[in-house]
């Protein structure tokens, strides 16, 4: 049971970190500091939360494919830890078998 929420908490995430990515693809250039809306890459397929952040921000995060961002309170520490925490959102890090679906799914490998 335990390696099946892994998967699905990784396939959930990286589907979110898809329409991320897409919401990077879309900023012009010279936009890195403004702030932008992204979507919390949570394990929750419900969940609809924004998270705000700079274009530098994301790319922080995006520097390691294991790593996603989420809301407070969103994190699974059955599969992830918190590695930064930032005023409005946190920044886990993918754990063992769910970390390898992480690297694998990462769309910029």
């Amino acid at each position: 049971m335990a390696d099946e929420i892994q998967h699905r908490v990784a396939r959930n995430e990286a589907i979110f970190r898809e329409i991320n990515e897409g919401i990077r693809r879309g900023r012009w250039p010279g936009e890195e500091d403004s702030i932008s809306s992204f979507r919390c890459e949570c394990a929750g397929l419900g969940c609809t939360e924004m998270l705000a952040l700079s274009m530098r921000d994301y790319e922080h995060v995006r520097e390691h494919p294991r790593r996603f961002i989420v809301a407070p309170g969103h994190e699974r520490l059955d599969v992830e830890v918190v590695v930064e925490t930032r005023p409005t959102y946190l920044i886990v890090q993918k754990l063992g078998e769910a970390g390898e679906i992480a690297d694998d799914a990462d769309p910029r490998s």
